[in-house]
């Protein structure tokens, strides 16, 4: 056996501590590279949990509130039906003797369509000789002759709820139209429904982008999208009681600025995206849990010292989020917040400052110095978020709609989708069906600039 001298040794270990962290390092792009397949399939999470938690709810008092139906009240009651009792008993043949009466309930679905007549009356201005017609409350179009056969208001409002909510193609949406209802709808009919609506929403739109733009603070994020092939971007910005939705071919600063204008004096929660920058009269969030997320990233292949610097970030911003929580529940006075603040806001600044030997810790460092005064903005903002997690669940709406149709055809069809999702977001955040909101916006001749109440 030949023997190696000491460095060879040594060198002989470095090797087999690198074909580890190879092999290591593979395992884990590869179940990147998986994991980002898993939006468009059912691909593998992984093994199983061996001890996973027993489903359903817990028993004992972590039950919760128990929850059932009531029964409606009596002048809901539109049919009532009696279920008598047998002539003789099933088992064996008895006769039987009543007791008493029990009641059940049900809700169902109208499977009848309902088919309204308008006799509209048609005149002339004996002055102007200008040719004037009625309208009753319940149409939605002026439209005669050929055209005079529409769908109603609700049904039109069900398509638009069917397609841009629930995400069904055009296809589908007649389809279950005319299983359901027995309405007959064409893929035509449909796309023509939604570019209708989206038109007669736009003063709605214009109402939104007001909203957010007046707003104390906004959220803004952006997803790609896809309009006739061709790539494109979904911008959204969310404000405290209105959600916009912008389709632009870029990714640029241009949505944004269009919607909060560059003077925008607000405060913008948001990722570190450099386009966000060029609002230098608002106040700026950075979101804590991008930077945890990349901490955590660094973590899992920093080595030795390398692993000192990004720990120290994480527990800094995680400190940041317990002293906002402590001041919540008034375990902190508003002294001890400024102090608290201060100290964590200086020792960020002493942790980022000196350059790191690491080049993807200094990559990290320079990011946060960039932006040393945006991360603890939550703590100067009573109600401040320290994340963009209203923005992530705003893009996961239209994020659901990319993965079933992919996007839209046409760019009249993108003007419509922005529209009526930021009416569906909007009504969702006021509390307000946005199914009836849309039929009730169908019904009128002029639509208002009004936001839902």
């Amino acid at each position: 056996m030949q023997l190696l001298c000491p460095k060879c040794l040594v060198l002989q270990r470095r090797v087999t501590e690198l074909e580890t962290r190879l092999e290591q390092v593979t395992a884990q792009l590869e179940e990147t590279r998986r994991a980002g397949k898993r939006q468009a399939a059912p691909f593998s999470k992984g093994e199983p949990k061996p001890q996973p938690k027993k489903p359903g709810r817990k028993p004992g008092a972590d039950y919760g509130t128990k929850k059932h139906r009531p029964p409606p009240p009596p002048d809901r009651i539109d049919e009532i039906h009696n279920a008598p009792l047998p002539d003789v008993c099933p088992d064996c043949g008895g006769p039987i003797g009543e007791s008493h009466v029990e009641q059940q309930f049900q809700v169902e679905i109208p499977r009848r369509p309902i088919y309204r007549q308008f006799n509209i009356h048609v005149g002339k201005c004996c002055s102007c000789q200008r040719r004037v017609q009625g309208r009753h409350p319940l149409q939605t179009s002026d439209a005669l002759g050929a055209a005079a056969s529409q769908l109603g208001p609700d049904a039109q409002a069900t398509a638009v709820d069917l397609n841009k909510n629930a995400g069904l193609s055009h296809g589908k949406v007649a389809q279950v139209l005319d299983n359901l209802f027995g309405i007959s709808l064409s893929r035509g009919g449909s796309a023509h429904i939604i570019l209708r609506a989206g038109r007669r929403c736009e003063p709605v739109y214009q109402a939104i982008c007001q909203s957010i733009r007046r707003s104390e603070w906004t959220v803004p994020d952006e997803t790609g999208w896809r309009i006739g092939g061709t790539l494109g971007w979904l911008h959204t910005l969310v404000g405290p009681a209105a959600t916009a939705y912008v389709i632009d071919p870029t990714r640029s600063h241009t949505p944004a600025e269009r919607i909060l204008g560059l003077d925008y004096a607000g405060v913008m929660v948001h990722d570190g995206w450099s386009v966000y920058d060029r609002f230098q009269e608002a106040r700026h969030q950075q979101c804590n849990q991008h930077i945890l997320r990349r901490c955590d990233e660094i973590l899992e292949t920093a080595q030795r010292g390398a692993v000192r610097f990004p720990r120290r970030v994480a527990e800094l911003l995680r400190q940041g989020l317990a002293l906002r929580d402590r001041y919540v529940l008034g375990e902190v006075s508003n002294h001890g917040l400024a102090v608290a603040r201060g100290r964590l806001q200086s020792t960020l600044e002493q942790l980022v400052f000196p350059t790191k030997t690491n080049p993807i810790n200094e990559r990290l460092a320079q990011h946060l110095w960039n932006h040393i005064t945006e991360f603890f903005t939550f703590l100067y903002v009573d109600g401040l978020d320290a994340t963009n997690w209203r923005a992530e669940q705003a893009m996961r709406f239209g994020v659901i709609l990319r993965k079933v149709w992919g996007g839209n055809r046409t760019w009249d069809g993108a003007r419509a989708q922005q529209v009526l999702m930021s009416v569906w977001r909007t009504c969702w955040q006021r509390g307000r069906i946005a199914l009836d909101f849309l039929s009730s916006i169908l019904r009128r001749k002029c639509v208002p600039i009004a936001l839902p109440p």
